[in-house]
Order: C-alpha cells, then structure tokens, then sequence
C-alpha cells in the first residue's frame, strides 16, 4: 500500500466534493450553462481519478515497483493540470477575464497524462516479475 497516494487521494476527493457542491449551488446563478458544463467535467474527472489514485495505492502492495509509484504521480499531476486548468478557465470566464481562454490549450496536457498514467500502471503490472 503507498500511504501517500490514499492521503492525497483523499484529501482531492474532499476537494471533489466540495467543488461539486459549490459549482451545484455557488456558480449557478453566475456561470453559463457552457461554463457549467466544463466546470462539472474538471469536477467528475477529478473524483474518477481519485478512484484510480487509490487504486493505484493498494495495487503498490501487490506490484512494489517504480512503474505504479510513476503512475499515481502521473494521475496526481494529470488531475492537477486537466482539472485544474478547467477549475481556473471557468472562475476567470465568469470574472470576465476571457483574455485568458488560453488555458483551454493547457487542459489537453492534462488529459495526456492520465491516459499515459493508465498505460503505465497497465505495462508496470504486466512486467511485473514477482
């Protein structure tokens, strides 16, 4: 079991829940149904890859290697950058800071990195010799 990683996925699934609430109840009134719509996308792929982060935790226990530590950063920094990104293009949108829309590029980064960190977990407990 890799502590770290059930901490930090508790602590960004406390996070989740309550960015979920304050998007359900605090944006509301505020933001379009558009910026709703990926505000509620950076809140659902963070919770799922919460899931994968304690996935990966408990799966450490059974494949000690590298690979699966590499994968719950990759899960870590992916939720960071694609949820994110999101989180902040969708508070400066409705600040009407659109010079800032920029930061949609930045979201696809994000993405890659939780595709990748799948990936990895899969081929570090395929290769896993123990």
């Amino acid at each position: 079991m890799h502590k770290g990683f059930i901490i930090t996925a508790a602590i960004l699934g406390a996070i989740a829940v309550g960015l979920g609430a304050f998007g359900a109840h605090g944006l509301k009134n505020l933001a379009t149904p558009a910026q709703l719509n990926t505000y509620e996308t950076a809140v659902k792929y963070q919770f799922y890859h919460v899931f994968a982060l304690l996935m990966t935790s408990l799966l450490y226990a059974y494949f000690p290697v590298s690979g699966v530590v590499l994968s719950g950063k990759m899960f870590i920094a992916g939720m960071a950058i694609f949820s994110g990104s999101l989180y902040l293009l969708t508070f400066l949108q409705i600040a009407g800071y659109t010079q800032f829309n920029w930061l949609g590029a930045i979201t696809p980064v994000g993405g890659l990195l939780l595709v990748f960190a799948w990936i990895w977990l899969a081929l570090s407990v395929y290769r896993f010799k123990g």
